[in-house]
């Protein structure tokens, strides 16, 4: 799973299967803005849970 790239930024996805976390690291113009974590089950997380996360931080961001 790679990067996405949304309303100018950059979101980064990792996780660990071992432990059924992620997080996803949020980038605009090449500085770290925080970090969004997540739990899933199975042996990754789907692509649908990743692009929801990151459809609900843009959705914030521009309130």
């Amino acid at each position: 799973m790679g990067a996405i790239e949304r309303n100018g930024y950059i979101f980064e996805p990792e996780f660990s299967v071992i432990s059924q976390d992620g997080a996803i690291h949020v980038y605009k113009e090449g500085k770290f803005v925080e970090e969004i974590k997540f739990e899933f089950q199975g042996k990754f997380p789907e692509h649908n849970q990743i692009e929801e996360l990151v459809n609900h931080y843009c959705a914030q961001v521009h309130q």
